[in-house]
């Protein structure tokens, strides 16, 4: 058995296809089936079981999937070791975020972290939904629920604030509720009901509407339709201080608050250039998060004028 057989392995059980397999390694899916067959004869048990859905580890496979990842995270650290990373972090890292952390927080935040280490390359997915780090989508992702399977560290960054808020222009043309109920005569903005992609995001019955108008999977793309004056919807405190014309409403009789998580596979936790990468990264999402609250905060105790 060698470690390229190995590398092999991973990517297949990662993307849990040939196909995708060779994409990621740059190989013919049949070489990688022929690599695969080869490493299964070696070991004398099969490693994957072919289903509908693509290759699906078998129990020897979990348990080699284990020892390959350990393997793996040994060379890495080698590598970190011999390029010097313990003054300058090098290479690319890639994190997953929901799309309101990642146009929001995680731009000013990541541009001062590269800055600081300049052979560093940061690659941002930002797309709302859970990321699958066993099939190694990204080095590490932000949730905003802890999961609580799988080989996973988490670790809390911080708690962030939500409130309704509205357009100047929307309330001065339809008016400003004045209770909950009122949310049922005016257009409301959020997401799509069916598409939400985490329990945390479903803020729909704790507003007491009674339907979204304008929905969009993107908190991104709702906090545009907010800015057209287009209705009212639920938005990130530190969202508010990127336009002073969207003020929050009722923020008196609903208050939400929700947590950022930072979700790592177990094995990266002997990688130190990803352990300090983290360390910034949480370190700079709290101090970037309080920031803007406390500007959203000062702009609200204006609007109560």
């Amino acid at each position: 058995m060698n470690w390229d057989d190995m590398r092999i392995f991973l990517a297949v059980a990662r993307e849990q296809s040939l196909s995708g397999a060779g994409r990621l390694l740059r190989l013919d899916p049949a070489t990688v089936g022929r690599r695969v067959g080869r490493l299964e004869e070696d070991l004398g048990v099969p490693l994957f079981l072919k289903t509908p859905q693509g290759y699906a580890l078998t129990e020897a496979g979990e348990r080699a999937l284990e020892h390959a990842e350990r393997a793996e995270t040994a060379l890495g650290g080698v590598s970190n070791a011999l390029s010097g990373d313990g003054e300058a972090l090098t290479g690319a890292i890639r994190l997953g975020a929901p799309d309101g952390c990642a146009n929001f927080l995680l731009p000013q935040v990541c541009a001062r972290i590269q800055s600081d280490n300049p052979g560093l390359d940061v690659q941002v997915v930002a797309l709302p939904r859970v990321f699958n780090l066993t099939r190694r989508e990204a080095d590490m992702a932000i949730g905003v629920s802890a999961p609580t399977a799988g080989r996973l560290t988490v670790q809390k960054i911080a708690d962030y604030r939500l409130h309704l808020a509205a357009h100047r222009r929307y309330l001065d043309r339809d008016g400003r509720p004045a209770r909950l109920a009122d949310l049922r005569a005016h257009r409301i903005v959020g997401y799509i009901p069916d598409m939400v992609f985490d329990k945390e995001l479903d803020y729909l019955s704790e507003t007491g509407a009674e339907r979204v108008a304008l929905a969009c999977n993107s908190v991104s793309v709702q906090f545009q339709w907010l800015r057209q004056a287009a209705g009212i919807g639920i938005v990130h405190d530190f969202m508010l201080p990127a336009d002073p014309e969207i003020v929050r409403v009722l923020h008196e009789a609903l208050s939400l608050t929700r947590t950022f998580w930072l979700i790592r596979h177990e094995a990266d936790r002997r990688v130190e250039r990803l352990n300090r990468f983290a360390a910034a990264l949480v370190a700079g999402l709290r101090a970037e998060i309080a920031r803007l609250e406390a500007a959203a905060g000062d702009a609200g105790e204006g609007q109560r004028a």
